[in-house]
């Protein structure tokens, strides 16, 4: 088998329409006895991780440690990376899948095109001791997260434009074509108890007697014990782990230094019976009380603060945990959503277009592959259930005639014009071909002939999505507006060299107008940013 690897630079120009790479940044062990194919050693070495001035250590390169490397294929990960040997416990034997693995599995096999992996070290054993986890889980979390901190700890430093100081998320500022994020290992790290494995029944005896033999049966599947395994839960600690993980995620992609036309597909963690319980009353089932409970630890908000708990536009959680068929390598055979969700959504972009809804086509969120959940969602028509709750601001996946299937596609935000998850994504490719045009004229001479040519490229490109439904209006001019003058800068802005374009656009499903504002430096790349987005 020929392999081909293309490793993503820092300097890497993107396609200005591109709305189906995610970067999936985890835990998992290099392949052993694999070593670097020169390829992608010299790839590594023209992006500027060999010799360049923000090289890496000669351990760090060959064993693909904080390095992103881009793959077109589910083979050319498994080539590089022990994804399915995750160790159960200290010094055992046995292994499961994970998670990471798993998420890139489900992202190729649900229409995904391209991967970003970014490997950040070795899994840890999945029923290692409660002291060693809760030692380690601040540091585990934060080489996903730098920005992660709790209990008044202090942020790690960064430098937006030295690659030598970026570690996990920090990659996406080199990774312009990059429009999703996934982050399979984050439940996983965020509890504080290892999962204790539940005490099943003995089988029950069966009479001994003949039976006619069956012929051309295959064998029967090695029985791993994974599925009497719990997979990860959270308790009210966990989920405040996890709260403050995915806010300072969603914080890092609104920054307009970084990369704010990337969007979290995330999943929600499962709660244990201690995150189960309602105030003021007992245990519960968890399908009744979850949107309660997220309510009331700030996670899901009606009342349009934005800035608080993990509401954002930035954000997608994804829920139930999916039983898939290939999931039987993972503990309990559930597989977060996260990676199904970014699969769907890449191919719905390159399918049918970022600005329409992946749930409201059944002929591609259908899974075929899942039979079961947990906890099963239930969505009765004309019903406002549980389930329906959660659904407004979750991506919930349930169960129809037909086969599972998604059912909504909505972003964290609390405010309306920014919940429909089509309308987050078009905003974040028309960030993406804005900032792509700005970068073309960074150095030309800022002037009324730049304004115009400006004005006429931009007004080009929201004229084809205009035409493919993607904005509200009867005619352009009602859809959209683009200006470029002296009243979108005041002589300060002159002086100092800026250059700002302010577009303003009409989603299809959106109740509000949106504004976007391209501010071009003299010196710097096109920046730019959404305003009062959440």
């Amino acid at each position: 088998m020929s392999l081909i690897f293309e490793v993503a630079s820092p300097l890497a120009q993107p396609q200005r329409h591109r709305a189906d790479v995610a970067c999936f940044i985890g835990y998992v062990a290099r392949r052993p006895q694999r070593p670097l194919p020169a390829a992608l050693r010299a790839q590594l070495a023209a992006a500027g991780w060999v010799n360049g001035i923000w090289r890496r250590p000669e351990r760090e390169i060959e064993d693909l440690e904080n390095l992103p490397v881009a793959l077109d294929s589910w083979d050319l990960f498994d080539h590089l990376f022990a994804w399915e040997q995750r160790p159960l416990s200290e010094g055992g034997e046995r292994r499961c899948a994970t998670y990471l693995g798993a998420a890139v599995r489900s992202f190729f096999a649900r229409g995904g095109r391209r991967a970003v992996v970014i490997r950040a070290g070795d899994p840890w054993p999945f029923l290692e001791s409660g002291a060693r986890r809760a030692a380690l889980r601040r540091q585990r979390i934060r080489r996903l997260l730098p920005d992660f901190a709790e209990r008044g700890a202090v942020a790690q430093p960064f430098e937006p434009h030295n690659p030598a100081s970026w570690q996990g998320i920090h990659h996406l500022c080199g990774l312009r074509e990059v429009s999703l994020l996934v982050l399979p290992d984050l439940p996983d790290a965020c509890t504080y108890e290892p999962p204790q494995p539940e005490l099943t029944q003995p089988p029950p005896v069966v009479a001994e007697g003949f039976v006619e033999c069956s012929e051309d049966e295959p064998p029967l599947p090695d029985d791993t014990g994974l599925r009497h395994l719990p997979a990860p839960r959270l308790d009210s600690r966990g989920y405040a782990a996890w709260q403050l993980a995915i806010t300072a995620a969603s914080a890092f992609l609104a920054d307009p230094r970084c990369r704010r036309e990337v969007l979290l597909m995330a999943a929600l963690p499962l709660p244990d019976l201690q995150a189960r319980r309602v105030s003021g009353g007992g245990h519960v089932h968890a399908q009744a009380d979850l949107p309660a409970y997220l309510r009331r630890i700030g996670v899901l908000r009606d009342d349009g603060n934005a800035g608080q708990g993990v509401a954002s536009a930035f954000v997608q959680l994804g829920w139930p945990w999916l039983r898939t068929a290939a999931a039987v390598d993972l503990p309990e055979s559930l597989e977060p959503p996260d990676g199904v969700l970014a699969g769907l959504m890449a191919a719905g972009a390159s399918l049918r277009g970022v600005f329409r809804s992946v749930a409201g086509d059944f002929s591609l969120s259908r899974l075929r592959d899942v039979g079961d959940a947990e906890p099963v969602p239930s969505l009765p028509p004309g019903e406002d259930g549980p389930t329906w709750q959660l659904a407004r601001h979750v991506c919930v996946f349930a169960p129809q005639p037909e086969g599972w299937a998604l059912q909504s596609d909505v972003s964290t935000s609390p405010s309306e014009a920014w919940r429909f998850g089509g309308a987050c994504r078009l905003m974040s490719a028309l960030v993406r071909a804005a900032r792509a045009t700005g970068d073309a004229v960074a150095f030309d001479a800022n002037g009324p002939v730049l304004w115009a040519r400006l004005r006429q490229g931009l007004e080009d490109l929201l004229l084809e999505f205009w035409r493919e439904g993607a904005f509200a209006g009867a005619s352009a001019a009602e859809a959209f507006s683009v200006r470029c003058d002296r009243g979108t800068m005041s002589q300060a802005d002159l002086d100092a060299g800026r250059l700002i374009v302010e577009i303003s656009v009409r989603p299809a499903a959106s109740i509000e107008r949106i504004t976007v504002v391209l501010d071009l430096g003299n010196t710097a790349a096109a920046e730019s940013a959404l305003r009062d987005a959440a």
